[in-house]
């Protein structure tokens, strides 16, 4: 079996030294406040000279124990879900869309190129509504996007790890019965969850 240690948001700042040990190895993915004064690449290059290597529609694949653990990481984006937003009308809506479709399509190409005994799909925003039970109904679709859903039971994947909803739910599902774990440190109220994956059975 192999455990795997997650956690989002936890929304680190000049007073945050020691709240968190070091995990090797650590992967992650940006979230929204990292890009929001427009230097996310600083952001990037400070976390990645501390030892965590960041993936932005882009894969990395470990071996654990002889088993090889593939992680798809993209931020992904809002849209909403069974279609709320689509690529109609207005420049600005156009884009708006276009940018949840991109993530969608960027994490499956990820997912069906890795090879990887066991995958995980890292992202940021939600790909299911049941993991954002618990937040306001109205903010839903600035929460994540069904675009996310879609391409991880395309590209297929073992589990799937996000954060962004604070106070959604933990536990969920896609259309797929690919397993969706919200692991925001506010609502998993500890330090990382851990989750078990088994290892598949080699032929000899």
């Amino acid at each position: 079996m192999i455990r795997v240690a997650a956690v989002a948001d936890v929304h680190f700042g000049a007073d945050s030294a020691g709240r968190l040990r070091p995990k090797v190895p650590v992967l992650s993915v940006l979230g929204n406040h990292d890009y929001h004064s427009c230097q996310e690449a600083d952001v990037r290059k400070a976390m990645e000279g501390a030892g965590v290597r960041v993936l932005e529609g882009e894969a990395e694949v470990l071996e654990v124990a002889g088993v090889r653990i593939g992680v798809a990481g993209v931020k992904g984006f809002c849209g909403g879900f069974t279609g709320a937003a689509t690529e109609f009308g207005e420049p600005e809506m156009k884009a708006f869309a276009a940018a949840a479709r991109s993530a969608g399509e960027s994490l499956e190409r990820l997912l069906r190129e890795m090879e990887a005994d066991l995958k995980i799909a890292l992202m940021h925003y939600a790909p299911i509504e049941a993991t954002l039970v618990g937040e306001r109904y109205e903010v839903w679709p600035f929460l994540g996007s069904d675009r996310l859903a879609e391409a991880v039971d395309r590209g297929g994947a073992d589990l799937v790890l996000h954060g962004h909803a604070h106070a959604g739910s933990e536990r969920g599902v896609t259309a797929g019965g690919v397993p969706v774990r919200n692991v925001a440190m506010s609502l998993i109220k500890s330090s990382y969850g851990l989750f078990t994956l088994e290892a598949p059975v080699r032929a000899r």
